[in-house]
């Protein structure tokens, strides 16, 4: 017990002692009343003590018994040590002659030291009670009980229940066995809980479970199994079937289960994704006259969310006002949450609206829960509203808060706010974290914005905080990314000068950044530097090196160093074999690289598909067809699943063989699988098939990237027009185009001109992207003769529909045609007596002031000046034209 709780018998000039019993009485109410202290204990003892009559047992176990369940409270922290230590300095000072105790003084005395969590002294007075021969009761045998398990003595105590009661007489009670129960559960020990419950149960036991005691047992399961979560499902599966029995086991003793039974089993299904066995439960529930309170409904809505489930979670949150309660602050805070994750940011807003038109007062995690969404979607405006609009309710910030918020601006380019914020939560005495801060820098570093990662790390400094190796290294790596080695050399110099040994880490990050800038002898430096200063080289930095020197086309210091890489116990992974695979492919090595394939497999060594892809690239380079083939159809007997640049390799390369229709079957299997082919692959199967000239079937996929508005790359449309433009394939070019939609006729149209006019390549197959196209540069001359030729072969073929089309996908560009190309489209159309249709661009002519060629006017005179069809479609030309017709005109 402490020492500030011991009493002093010492006392001056005291009133006239009370008798004993009206004196224990007024103290007993000042205990109740919560005004009973330290200070008040010694009077009461002094007057006893003065007084010198026996203490009334019952007036004393009552002063005692209200002093253990005393609440804390300004005048007693701690009612049961109080209670102990009086009692203890009453025995001292008065002795047995003043104090009369029973069994129940000892079970009063054994459940403060319990409550004190000081079993060793409950253990004591109980040796003590025994010594007196006052006897014992069930009640003094419980508090036994607790202190004993509150000791982690359970064995102890199952043995005190079973054997040691009844030799004393006592007979368990419900309590007894609860008690037990209760510390298997918490010690994850639910089967013995579960036993003794069905021990409990059985006729001659003296007592029957109450709902306490299977509630007890139902929750120890659950817990367990969450505690638990190595074990594999079905363990858990027999977990809370064993929950179940328990629950029928209840109901058939006649114990009608509480709403904490039920929300035990609700809770445990909905965790595991159980959706139906939880609806099973709620159902039972109800029939029971039985409600699920607010949390009840708010762990079902978090498992919900857990699981992805956010529709679900918000059925669950609409019924509860149904069920005439009330949503509070946590309930909405797991679905702002769950929205938030999900991405499902409008329906997060207009939550949070409802949540404050509700008149619900969020809290600042509510509050740092929707900043963090608006900075995550770049809404830092709106972020800064919110935030503003907490203070203004009196919610302070939290590091939290201002957390998102830095984070956000300096994702989102908002440096100089991210930096206010920095020195705003600073004046409110909160010290930025410098793991947050680090974070920062190591994300703006990986997505290449390495000056802006360069002013937070100032910043981290400037405010006393000092940076580790991690800091360092991320910036070194930032550096090197975008090949600014000397500025990746300056900070690994300051590091050094701070007293901050580099790892290997940082050093991977030089190694690596002279290599992909192809200096390969200055990489190899940084690396013998780390081995001279004793750092072990990581497989990862193998693995640099070994690229390095293939991609240098030094294929014989590459192999070394894959030797001595094995030589020095290093650990050789499958990114090590590939990258010496890939190394060999590429350096004109794939006689080395099958024999390294053929020994790894040997050996069992663990390959992945990247090994497959890069061997069957080897056996087509080879003119190893048929082995490509068999590496190919024996993935799945590999364990592995081909990847999309799996099927992208083994189709082109079967073109590139002449075996079109084989790669039309690896299409077809890659889609029965499951694959949805990307942009890469079809624009690299489409050229393929046009530079063997395969013109329809690269028409199929042209058509599948048009269905799949994927991207048509340059060198795809580039490769299409020229071979359109050339003599001898335009008229099956143009079968292929009549398939295509509008928006790629107009990027092959703006792709032709630009390529013509040697102008910067495009990527985008989005037409608005491209046009309207600018009138410089020759370009939209360049148009309309690609849209003349088009025009006219179409039209030649019969395709007037197709024609009329690109013509107006011409103007919608904003390119004008030009006198040559109506002309030219005129004397087509006149040519297949499509007068109708040449009308239409006769008027386009008259429209524009254009001249009629000689040659335009000489088919109209030929066409219309005799009998027949023509001349009588004279009427649907323009009027000037109608004199052509008039008998005589020669």
């Amino acid at each position: 017990m402490s020492s500030r709780a011991r009493l002093s018998t010492v006392s001056a000039r005291a009133p006239k002692p009370r008798a004993p019993h009206l004196a224990l009485a007024a103290t007993t109410e000042r205990v109740r009343s919560g005004a009973f202290g330290p200070e008040d204990a010694r009077h009461l003892l002094d007057e006893l003590r003065r007084r010198g009559t026996p203490v009334p047992e019952r007036a004393l176990n009552g002063f005692l018994a209200a002093l253990a369940r005393a609440p804390p409270s300004t005048a007693c922290r701690d009612g049961p040590v109080l209670a102990v230590t009086f009692f203890n300095a009453m025995s001292r000072a008065a002795g047995p002659k003043v104090l009369s105790l029973s069994f129940h003084t000892y079970s009063i005395l054994m459940g403060c030291c319990t409550r004190a969590c000081h079993p060793g002294l409950a253990l004591a007075f109980f040796g003590r009670l025994l010594r007196t021969g006052l006897g014992v009761s069930v009640t003094t045998f419980n508090n036994l009980l607790k202190s004993l398990c509150l000791a982690k003595r359970t064995d102890d105590a199952l043995d005190v229940l079973l054997h040691r009661m009844p030799e004393f007489g006592c007979v368990p009670d419900v309590v007894s066995y609860s008690i037990l129960m209760k510390s298997f559960c918490d010690s994850r020990e639910s089967r013995r809980a579960l036993e003794l419950l069905q021990r409990m149960a059985e006729k001659g036991s003296g007592c029957s479970p109450d709902v306490v005691s299977y509630n007890t047992v139902i929750d120890g399961f659950f817990k367990e199994v969450t505690y638990n979560s190595s074990i594999d499902a079905l363990c858990k599966a027999r977990a809370m079937d064993k929950a179940e029995v328990v629950l029928r086991q209840m109901v058939h003793k006649g114990v009608q289960p509480n709403n904490r039974t039920y929300n035990c089993l609700i809770y445990g299904y909905s965790s595991r994704g159980e959706w139906n066995e939880a609806v099973k439960i709620f159902k039972e529930m109800t029939r029971w006259g039985l409600l699920p309170d607010i949390a009840t409904w708010n762990s079902l809505m978090a498992s919900l969310c857990k699981h992805g489930k956010i529709k679900e979670a918000r059925d669950v949150f609409d019924s509860i006002a149904t069920k005439g309660q009330e949503p509070d602050t946590v309930s909405y805070l797991i679905l702002l949450d769950g929205y938030a994750t999900e991405g499902c940011f409008v329906d997060m807003t207009d939550l949070f609206n409802l949540m404050l038109g509700d008149g619900a007062k969020p809290d600042v995690v509510t509050y740092s829960t929707v900043i963090a969404a608006h900075c995550r979607m770049a809404k830092m405006d709106e972020a800064m509203e919110i935030f503003n609009e907490m203070i203004d309710q009196g919610v302070a910030p939290s590091i939290a808060t201002y957390q998102c918020l830095i984070q956000g601006f300096c994702t989102h380019s908002g440096l100089l706010k991210a930096k206010e914020l920095v020195f705003e939560m600073m004046s409110k005495g909160m010290r930025p974290d410098i793991v947050h801060l680090t974070s920062i820098i190591n994300s703006l570093c990986k997505e290449g914005r390495v000056v802006d990662a360069q002013d937070i790390f100032d910043l981290l400094v400037s405010i006393g905080l000092h940076p580790d190796v991690f800091v360092y290294g991320s910036l070194v790596d930032g550096y090197c990314l975008v090949g600014k080695m000397e500025k990746a050399l300056r900070v690994f110099d300051a590091m050094v000068s701070a007293g901050i040994e580099a790892d290997v880490v940082v050093y991977g990050a030089l190694v690596n950044g002279y290599c992909k800038l192809g200096r390969i002898d200055d990489g190899l430096t940084v690396f013998r530097e780390m081995v001279h200063k004793g750092i072990k080289p990581s497989t990862f930095m193998y693995n640099i090196v070994l690229d390095g020197l293939f991609r240098a086309g030094r294929t014989v210091s590459a192999k070394e160093g894959f030797h001595e890489m094995i030589e020095s116990g290093i650990s050789v992974g499958t990114d090590t074999y590939n990258t010496v695979l890939s190394g060999l492919c590429k350096n004109n090595c794939p006689d080395e690289a099958i024999a390294l394939f053929k020994k790894l497999q040997a050996m069992n060594v663990k390959i992945n598909i990247v090994t497959i892809n890069i061997m069957i690239t080897v056996m087509f380079k080879t003119r190893r067809t048929e082995g490509a083939k068999y590496l190919f159809a024996s993935i799945p007997a590999s364990g592995l699943v081909p990847s999309v640049e799996t099927y992208d390799l083994m189709m082109t390369n079967l073109i590139k063989e002449g075996l079109p229709e084989e790669a039309d079957d690896v299409f077809s299997s890659m889609e029965n699988a499951g694959f949805d082919p990307n942009s890469r692959l079809l624009n690299h199967v489409v050229r393929a098939l046009l530079e063997k000239h395969e013109i329809v079937r690269a028409g199929t996929y042209l058509s599948k990237i048009d269905e799949r508005n994927f991207v048509l790359e340059v060198s795809t449309a580039t490769l299409l027009i020229n071979l359109f433009s050339s003599k001898g394939t335009s008229s099956s070019v143009a079968t292929v185009l009549i398939t295509l939609g509008t928006d790629l006729l107009l990027l092959l149209l703006s792709m032709h001109a630009r390529t013509s006019c040697c102008l910067p390549q495009m990527t985008s197959c989005n037409g608005s992207s491209l046009l309207p196209v600018s009138k410089s540069n020759g370009l939209v001359h360049k148009i309309v003769e690609t849209c003349v030729l088009m025009m006219t072969n179409l039209t030649k073929q019969g395709l007037l529909e197709q024609a009329d089309n690109i013509f107006s996908s011409m103007e919608h560009a904003g390119c004008d045609p030009d006198s040559r190309l109506l002309n030219h489209v005129a004397r087509a159309l006149l040519k297949k007596h499509e007068i109708v249709r040449a009308g239409t661009y006769l008027s386009k002519i008259d429209e524009r002031n254009f001249s009629l060629e000689e040659s335009t006017t000489a088919l109209l005179i030929d066409l219309l000046s005799c009998r027949g069809t023509c001349q009588e479609h004279t009427r649907f030309l323009p009027e000037k034209y109608h004199f052509l017709a008039e008998d005589g005109y020669s």
